[in-house]
């Protein structure tokens, strides 16, 4: 049985279709508009089957979901992918431990530190979430452009220095700003940390040079990216004697990564870290063998030997004789560190006592007449 619409009704059902101009014309088969004899009086819409109208407008909406689109937020893209993130973690967790390790031995207390989280966000979203007061240092990273910031939270700071001091390492429980004498101690310490900083950069910048170029109370005063510039934000936990904790943070602008961000992958880390470490163990090698040419080792000659008995031995005087198991004139025995090593002649050099190296003596088990049994 055939069903006529009413133009209000085909209006409505049109504007019922969220979908785009380009997929709202509907198949000639499934909706017809015709006009009655005559032309006068409303048009029609003839629907072929009931549920046909219903199965087109499904389809067109499930073509409007399955389309290819990404969102793009233009006031915080973001320039920094996953891998990017996991590559800046990899790098700073060997830094963590480092840095662990420095503070343990340096104030001699329990410190562990932890890489918290990775973050990409706008410069003036990571300016105001942070506290103050909290010791900023301003650090240039060469050759890189720009400036990154290196954030140390306040109850970190005066653990350090109370115990720098003499004190146990315990933090002031009210905020306030550090002295001439107090902040020249955090240089000292922040330009240790810079050196281990170096260090966990070196496989992706060789050859980098991190400086500190000032320090500040407070990142309100420090303009070193424009506020809605990106930045990688690395936070860390730094625990002292298991008591008082703290956040250190690091904060890396994209320009400044720019220029090295495709390095920043997991596959180009491993294969730095190979080259890195052949290069490492070739470096190691060659320092030993250099240093080993000047080590000094005893080097002795032996003429022959025999055995005697322990009451022959003890009755042996000035001007006895000792007939050993060996020739006159066979070649003598060069031990060095007490292994034989060489076959000698002796001789004189320069009104001194001396011997000439012949050729390398044989497996020690064959060494015949030296008296060498109990040593080997």
């Amino acid at each position: 049985m055939m069903m006529m619409l009413t133009q209000d009704e085909i209006d409505n059902l049109l504007s019922s279709l969220s979908v785009s101009p380009a997929s709202s014309t509907l198949p000639p088969t499934s909706v017809v508009s015709s006009m009655p004899a005559g032309g006068g009086g409303q048009p029609t819409m003839v629907a072929g089957q009931a549920g046909l109208l219903n199965t087109n407008i499904a389809d067109l909406l499930n073509q409007e979901k399955e389309k290819n689109y990404k969102i793009y937020n233009f006031k915080r893209p973001d320039k920094f992918s996953k891998e990017h993130l996991r590559a800046l973690e990899t790098i700073h967790e060997n830094f963590a431990r480092q840095v662990g390790l420095l503070f343990s031995a340096f104030l001699r207390l329990s410190v562990d530190v932890d890489v918290v989280s990775v973050d990409q966000l706008t410069y003036d979203e990571f300016t105001r979430s942070m506290p103050r007061p909290i010791t900023v240092s301003v650090l240039e990273f060469k050759p890189l452009p720009q400036q990154m910031l290196m954030g140390i939270s306040h109850e970190v700071t005066m653990c350090i220095i109370d115990r720098m001091l003499g004190g146990k390492g315990m933090a002031s429980a009210k905020p306030r700003e550090l002295t001439d004498i107090e902040n020249n101690l955090m240089r000292r310490t922040i330009s240790r940390v810079t050196e281990l900083l170096q260090v966990a950069w070196s496989g992706i910048v060789p050859g980098n040079k991190i400086l500190l170029k000032g320090m500040e109370e407070s990142y309100n005063n420090l303009q070193i990216a424009m506020p809605s510039e990106i930045v990688a934000v690395l936070t860390f936990e730094i625990t002292l004697a298991n008591r008082d904790s703290g956040l250190m943070s690091i904060c890396f602008p994209y320009p400044m990564l720019e220029g090295i961000i495709d390095q920043l992958s997991s596959q180009h880390l491993f294969n730095q870290h190979f080259v890195v470490s052949n290069m490492e163990d070739a470096e190691n090698h060659i320092a030993l063998l250099d240093r080993m040419q000047y080590a000094k080792i005893p080097v002795s000659v032996r003429l022959g030997g025999v055995e005697v008995s322990i009451l022959d031995l003890l009755h042996i005087k000035p001007n006895d004789v000792i007939r050993l198991n060996r020739q006159a004139g066979s070649n003598l025995l060069m031990c060095l560190n007490e292994s034989p090593k060489y076959y000698v002649q002796p001789g004189v050099c320069k009104n001194k006592l001396a011997v000439c190296v012949i050729e390398p003596t044989l497996e020690p088990q064959d060494i015949k007449g030296f008296g060498l049994a109990e040593i080997i």
